[in-house]
């Protein structure tokens, strides 16, 4: 998609179509007033308070229907630059515009007016609103006042503008590629996962066939690290706040975290992240040299306070499920360790196809004094070290300023999904900080306690979010392997063919093939229709041949063409498919 914000000509015209709008809901709801309409990536928005009116759906059409006639009356857009006694004279009767203007410096203050509406703003605009043709009202939601929940809610209204219809139309045609992409619309459609504000809102919960997903996910990255010599554990989703004390989270991230439960004299917290556990897990026995590198991998369970506004589904969410671990690690180990992590995430990554990606290495803000942990020759140690290993592993990347840890830089792998902006899937960090807090030693080979260095990394980042980037890659329609249902078998007639269905079935369950079996009564079109809207990667249909001969014959999600094999040909090939995860092509003898 276009970004509009960046586009100068872009920016230009969805700055005025904004005040379009503003001028079209005031000619049709004359008592609206309007907080701000900025210019966003997606277009633009304007904040409106209606009093006890409601903008519907239905009413979209008939605000651009107005914002049209507006456009073809062909009134110039004016700059006036008034003072600011000024301004709050002219808007004196307006809470919103009032505001705005008291946190405005003395001096001039710039307004635009357009035929009989006038409203503040910097600018710039375009010469007239005739420019203002190719537009298009997307969506609308309630917004709080200064993003605050204990304001009043507005009503947001968005729209998108540009200057000829065929960018509209493909703006259009890729917002619509966008919706059948997105997650959360594939989650309910396919029974993944669902979320209820009596439960909490950002606390999604996986539904049978989105936790078949979740557990597969699971079961393929531990497999991994099993061959690695990753150590699994499991630790508890809360700690004494004492812990996050020691840590250096309840001084840094504080913020993100849920409050403090008092409890029988102690104070504890849901667990925004694992190493403060994982910390502990290595002090519990004093180390030789001889055991590093230990590597503590666990998919856990944590909980961060996101805000409202930037909950999305299994995406972000205030409770994920990270693919983490801790490498406890001596100096002279941690540039292979680190290279080892590297070749991990590579190598998911082609497991899975995914080759649009970028390395950023995460560097702190040496002016900000209360994110990060103050110690500068730490921090240049640590950030010179992974500036010497990513160039030594031949990585390309970007440096960006103020996005490390805390406690130490990380290299963070960025995707750009098929919705959305980019965002981290994978990251490794490297610390000296905590292992230090926490006092961890092992025994160097001269007999001397030495403190190891810390490689904090997650491959599948959280196998929430990357659950969700796969569904959106994929529209829906997973690898065999990580489909919720392998194989759906429809008999032609339950009369005739519903034993042998049953047959073929039992056989697939005791291979460990995930199957279902529709038996309704429905016409054998409307079964097949449901069975590819369910993105079943094969379908079966059994009628008389297929029984009599001891065959199946089957049809591949997406496609008309029908395939008739033996079944243990079949099954011989569903299950090297499964095994060899799609990846190998299949022969048959």
């Amino acid at each position: 998609m276009k970004e509009i914000k960046n586009d100068e000509r872009l920016n230009k015209l969805n700055h005025s179509c904004a005040h379009l709008l503003a001028q079209a809901i005031k000619h049709l709801y004359p008592n609206a007033k309007f907080w701000v309409g900025p210019v966003i990536e997606e277009g633009f928005y304007y904040d409106i308070d209606l009093g006890d009116e409601v903008i519907k759906e239905e009413d979209l059409p008939r605000i651009e229907k107005e914002m049209k006639k507006i456009s073809k009356d062909g009134k110039r857009i004016v700059r006036h630059e008034i003072s600011k006694v000024e301004a709050e004279e002219m808007f004196h009767d307006d809470p919103y515009k009032m505001d705005l203007i008291s946190r405005m410096e003395d001096g001039t203050i710039s307004c635009y007016t357009q035929g009989d509406f006038t409203d503040l703003c910097r600018g710039p605009h375009v010469e007239t609103v005739k420019e203002l043709k190719h537009f298009k009202l997307l969506k609308f939601s309630g917004a709080y006042w200064k993003g605050d929940s204990k304001n009043k809610m507005l009503q947001r209204v968005y729209g998108i503008c540009f200057d000829t219809p065929e960018d509209l139309e493909e703006h259009l045609q890729m917002l619509e590629e966008a919706k059948q992409r997105d997650h959360r619309k594939i989650g309910k459609d396919l029974e993944l996962f669902m979320t209820d504000d009596l439960v909490g809102r950002g606390l999604p919960m996986f539904l049978p066939n989105g936790y078949i997903i979740w557990q597969e996910l699971e079961n393929y990255i531990k497999e991994k690290e099993r061959k690695l010599g990753y150590l699994h554990v499991m630790t508890p989703c809360v700690g004494n706040v004492e812990l996050y004390k020691t840590s250096g989270h309840w001084d840094h991230y504080k913020e993100n975290m849920f409050p403090a439960m008092e409890v029988d004299g102690e104070a504890f917290v849901l667990r925004p992240m694992n190493c403060p556990h994982h910390m502990m897990i290595y002090a519990n026995k004093l180390h030789s040299y001889r055991d590093l590198p230990i590597r503590i991998g666990e998919i856990a369970h944590d909980f961060r306070y996101e805000a409202s506004g930037a909950l999305k589904g299994i995406e972000r969410g205030r409770h994920f499920c990270q693919n983490d671990a801790h490498l406890f690690v001596t100096p002279e180990q941690m540039k292979q360790e680190f290279k080892n992590v590297v070749d991990l995430i590579f190598d998911v990554y082609k497991d899975f196809g995914i080759t649009d990606y970028r390395c950023v290495l995460s560097l702190r803000d040496p002016e900000d004094k209360e994110k990060y942990h103050q110690d500068d020759e730490m921090w240049e140690h640590a950030e010179n070290g992974l500036r010497e290993v990513l160039k030594d592993l031949g990585i390309e990347y970007t440096e960006e300023i103020g996005e490390a840890a805390f406690y130490g830089p990380k290299l963070d792998v960025n995707v750009k999904p098929a919705v959305g902006n980019e965002y981290t899937l994978s990251t490794c960090q490297l610390d000296f900080c905590l292992p230090a807090k926490f006092d961890l030693k092992y025994i160097d080979k001269d007999g001397v306690k030495k403190t190891p260095i810390v490689l904090h990394r997650a491959i599948l980042g959280s196998l929430d979010r990357f659950m969700a980037y796969i569904l959106e890659e994929t529209k829906g329609v997973l690898p065999l392997w990580l489909a919720p249902v392998q194989v759906n078998i429809i008999p032609v007639n339950n009369e005739y063919h519903l034993e042998y269905a049953n047959e073929i079935k039992e056989i697939l369950e005791l291979a460990d093939i995930r199957v279902t079996l529709d038996n309704r009564e429905e016409k054998l079109s409307y079964k097949m229709r449901e069975s590819q809207t369910k993105k079943i990667p094969y379908t079966l249909i059994l009628g008389d041949k297929e029984k009599e001969e001891g065959l199946v014959s089957y049809r591949l999600h997406g496609s008309n063409e029908t395939t008739t094999v033996s079944k243990d040909e079949f099954l011989i090939m569903i299950k090297f498919l499964v095994m060899t995860k799609g990846q190998m092509e299949y022969k048959s003898k």
